[in-house]
């Protein structure tokens, strides 16, 4: 009440009823949520959190449970680890395919974070003829689907004779239109041009500005995008599944496996995907502070 005595001293009791009327109204930058954001909150965790947990419960079960009945049990049952036990012990090179997809995710996402980094920086701070034609090229890119450049993309990879080998998945994502946008955006309101021109005049190449200013200016914003980009590395099957053979499957296309001709055993094809799931988890528990952070910059200008 000492603050809107204040405001009713200085502003007079018009201003002073409209502070008392916003701090009973819950209003203000320090006002609790109410509970129907709460509420809505909730739901939409549990409409996301629900095919993970159906997926737990198929795994959890066994193949003439699930063929008598869809969802067997609201409660998880007792055959998951037996069902992991027998994906892992299977012939589809588990542990194999496993080393694949963490090669190919980790390489391809620090990969575009230095190229979308390095964009981003020539395009929000230098000064060169053409830029923002070629920034609206890049992103126009992005509406172009990419089940039309298979067929192109296929016949390269052929005609170079990397059928077959992780470099036909590895090379293409090696930087991304998103990426470049992202960093494009971020790092026009998180560098300042004093920080560059500092950097220039102790001596510093474009290299060197790029690599010790512009790069840990931008860590935030690149731990979000290395994070989005080995998730969708990881989960990636359209391309893999076309171009890859024999031992260089990915963990997603090696799943694929579990399921006969004429047969499929729901229960282990959950486990593998409840497998496959659990190093995503564990990424986004030991870096979900940063993601936050990161996403939170990026929204706020300034």
């Amino acid at each position: 009440m000492q603050s809107t005595a204040a405001i009713e001293q200085f502003a007079g009791k018009g201003a002073a009823r409209a502070a008392r009327r916003r701090l009973k109204g819950g209003g203000g930058a320090d006002a609790r949520p109410h509970w129907w954001n709460y509420v809505l909150l909730g739901i939409v965790l549990a409409i996301s959190f629900f095919p993970l947990y159906y997926a737990l419960l198929l795994a959890s079960s066994d193949a003439g449970s699930i063929a008598r009945n869809p969802l067997p049990s609201l409660l998880p049952q007792g055959n998951l680890l037996s069902n992991m036990r027998e994906v892992i012990a299977s012939d589809i090179n588990f542990w194999s395919a496993m080393l694949n997809s963490v090669f190919v995710a980790t390489v391809t996402s620090l990969s575009v974070v230095f190229f979308a980094t390095l964009a981003g920086f020539a395009f929000s701070k230098l000064r060169f003829r053409g830029r923002r034609g070629l920034l609206v090229f890049v992103i126009a890119t992005m509406a172009v689907p990419v089940q039309l450049g298979v067929i192109p993309l296929f016949i390269i990879m052929a005609k170079i004779g990397w059928v077959g080998d992780l470099k036909a998945v590895i090379i293409p994502g090696l930087v991304t239109a998103f990426g470049v946008f992202w960093m494009t955006q971020y790092l026009e309101d998180a560098l300042p041009f004093e920080l560059i021109e500092a950097a220039r005049v102790d001596g510093c190449s474009l290299m060197r500005t790029y690599w010790h200013v512009a790069l840990p200016a931008a860590r935030g914003a690149g731990a979000m995008l290395f994070l989005f980009t080995f998730v969708g590395s990881w989960t990636n099957f359209f391309w893999p599944f076309i171009i890859l053979r024999g031992d260089s499957l990915t963990l997603p296309v090696a799943l694929q496996q579990l399921q006969a001709s004429y047969f499929k055993d729901y229960s282990l094809i959950m486990s593998g995907v409840v497998i496959s799931v659990i190093p995503l988890l564990l990424l986004f528990l030991l870096a979900g502070r940063q993601l936050v952070q990161g996403i939170m910059q990026g929204a706020v200008k300034g």
